[in-house]
């Protein structure tokens, strides 16, 4: 493996100037995130079966020193702040689990059991967490699991928490937003192999732990490399001011669909005078559209959400807690922490949009803004997880589209061809090179990074950019606040030195699999469909499903896959090339899960009509996704 480089002297001097113009000594939030300490695991590290390391908090021990050249001050505080693992007090009641995944597992005891709030991402870390949480309070039965919203690092640990059987027993209830499960499982499924592959990228995974690798993502230190599962809900919650008395302990929902997820919700606990804000509230500046990809959230609607949780919520509270961070306490510190974040999300909408309509575009638009001095101050609305340059481009992307307006933009040619062109009129890659190597001396890394992305692009070979690319990325992302840029420079660093990282966790894990609906599974199966391929192919199949009394119609024309319930159970059955009938399940695992179709029929479990080779036929025109495809170089 080859060893970052040293921080350029342009970078060190950048990374000083941090130290001079925001409030470092201002240690509040050391004193909050440390509130409540009552132990920690330790060591800090979760393994799997075969002792395989999962999650390692302790690789990020470096963070108890001085601030080094290669990281930006800012992103050193919050990690500092971030990687504090172990159990803390929240009330006399309420528990959390912190620094044992990306995010929080928040504990309620009840009357005689606990109340699970998002249990991490893994099966094995929220099994760690419970067991230390049963170490030092007891081994109380989880008599429910809360889930706040649709994204994998807040169900997918539960079974690490409680059980299909549990569950299906009734001795333990699930709790989640309406379109919980179709949201979770469609993010993950749909394009889950993309999504998944940049998150390797945005939350580091890969990067040696160090001063000149990963130090955290600003939100969490990173992710867990587990098992991720999925229970589906037994309880939706649909209505603002819903109420629920679980095993003692009352809680009132609020639901806020469309702002961190399309699907989540905040909760209120009267007795305890405490306000759990899911993922709406925390302590930094939220994406508003993840480098992961990700559907573009509304900050409209987000601050509006925050008013009402301040209106509603706020006087009658002692804490506000997340499902990431630490809390805030004190009626008046809390109310000033919500305002701050609405204010922050309703300032970037707004002051965005009056920009459109003067005709700026995205880009000009995030090089531009800056934050008024109350939230450019505040520690919690700094942009270690999302941004103000990439939050901004992505509120022009929800109004505007991909488009600046421009017929320049409006057709130019793809990253290949356009960097071939591009070196040729610049003078050639070695004359590039030479250009390029003169701005790095002279600290414009951004220049760098662009000009000698078209050299790699135009000749994939040539070492000598490559290197220099690296260099590039690894000073860009010592400079970073964002965490994720960080990550996101570095990783593409390592690439370019060390080969692909691929795609260290699981998106479409079975559980999440398992969790389609009949409708969502061939939505996925639509979306491998090679339209050139299968433009001349014309298969129908009908899918009865038997443990759900319905029949589905897939029909291949035109290289597009349709699909849809037959009414009744049967229509045109003449234009059928072959009806099979099983249960969901094996649909799944013919579809999605590589089962061998001869033997599901062999063994009776699959029955069919027809010309069973149709299947063989529309299977030949699907593609398999990649998750190792490659990002910083053009194959």
């Amino acid at each position: 493996m080859i060893d970052p480089r040293a921080a350029s002297a342009a970078i060190e001097a950048a990374n000083s100037r941090v130290t001079e113009t925001l409030p470092f000594s201002d240690k509040t939030d050391f004193t909050d995130a440390e509130r409540g300490f009552i132990g920690a695991l330790d060591p800090g590290v979760v393994t799997g079966p075969d002792g395989k390391v999962l999650w390692d908090n302790d690789s990020y021990s470096f963070l108890d020193e001085e601030c080094p050249p290669t990281v930006n001050p800012s992103l050193w505080r919050q990690s500092r702040l971030v990687a504090k693992q172990g159990l803390f007090a929240v009330t006399d009641s309420i528990y959390q689990i912190r620094g044992l995944d990306l995010s929080n597992m928040t504990l309620i005891e009840g009357e005689s059991g606990i109340i699970v709030i998002d249990p991490l991402i893994s099966r094995e870390t929220a099994a760690a967490g419970l067991a230390l949480y049963r170490e030092h309070r007891g081994d109380r039965p989880v008599v429910a699991v809360i889930y706040t919203h649709s994204h994998i690092d807040h169900f997918g640990g539960v079974k690490g928490v409680t059980t299909d059987d549990d569950v299906a027993a009734g001795r333990c209830v699930i709790f989640a937003p309406t379109g919980f499960v179709e949201h979770a499982v469609e993010e993950n499924v749909y394009a889950g192999t993309a999504m998944a592959r940049r998150a390797a990228y945005m939350y580091g995974a890969a990067l040696p732990r160090g001063p000149r690798g990963g130090v955290g993502a600003g939100l969490g230190q990173t992710t867990s490399t587990g098992t991720p599962t999925l229970i589906s809900p037994t309880v939706s919650i649909s209505k603002t001011g819903h109420t629920e008395t679980i095993d003692g302990v009352r809680i009132e929902f609020q639901m806020t669909p469309g702002t961190e997820a399309p699907s989540e919700m905040n909760f209120y606990f009267p007795d305890f005078r405490a306000l759990c804000m899911a993922e709406n509230a925390t302590h930094n500046l939220h994406n508003l559209l993840t480098l992961r990809g990700a559907l573009v959230r509304d900050p409209h609607v987000w601050s509006a959400y925050l008013t009402e949780s301040i209106n509603r919520y706020a006087s009658r509270s002692d804490v506000v807690f997340a499902s990431h961070h630490w809390p805030t306490w004190g009626t008046e510190r809390l109310t000033e922490f919500m305002s701050l974040q609405r204010d922050l999300y309703g300032y970037l909408h707004d002051q965005t949009l009056r920009r459109i309509n003067q005709g700026w575009t995205g880009l000009e638009i995030a090089e531009s803004i800056e934050l008024p001095t109350a939230l450019a101050q505040a520690w919690h609305t700094h942009g270690y997880y999302g941004s103000v340059s990439h939050n901004v481009k992505a509120i022009y992307q929800r109004y505007m589209g991909w488009f600046d307006g421009n017929p320049a933009h409006l057709w130019e040619h793809p990253p290949v061809e356009s960097a071939k062109r591009h070196v040729e009129f610049m003078g050639g890659s070695a004359e590039v090179l030479r250009k390029a190597r003169e701005s790095y001396e002279g600290g414009d890394f951004r220049w760098v990074a662009q000009v000698v992305n078209y050299v790699i692009f135009a000749e994939p070979d040539n070492a000598e950019a490559k290197t220099l690319q690296a260099d590039t990325f690894e000073q860009l992302g010592y400079g970073a606040e964002n965490g994720t840029w960080r990550n996101f420079y570095l990783t593409g660093a390592y690439e370019l030195r060390n080969g692909s990282v691929g795609t260290p966790t699981v998106a479409a894990a079975p559980d999440i699999t398992a969790a389609l609906s009949v409708k969502q599974v061939f939505d996925a199966v639509s979306l491998r469909v090679d339209g050139v391929s299968a433009a001349n192919s014309h298969i129908v199949i009908d899918w009865n499903i038997t443990d759900e009394n319905i029949v589905h119609r897939t029909e291949l024309s035109n290289g597009v896959l349709i699909h849809f319930d037959v009414e009744g159970g049967s229509a045109d059955a003449g234009s059928v090339d072959a009806t099979f009938s099983l249960s969901r399940l094996d649909l799944l695992g013919v579809l999605l899960g590589g089962a061998d179709l001869g033997a599901e029929i062999a063994n009776g479990s699959i029955t069919v009509a027809g010309d069973p080779a149709k299947l063989a036929e529309l299977a030949g025109h699907l593609d398999e996704p990649d998750p190792n495809f490659a990002i910083v170089t053009p194959t």
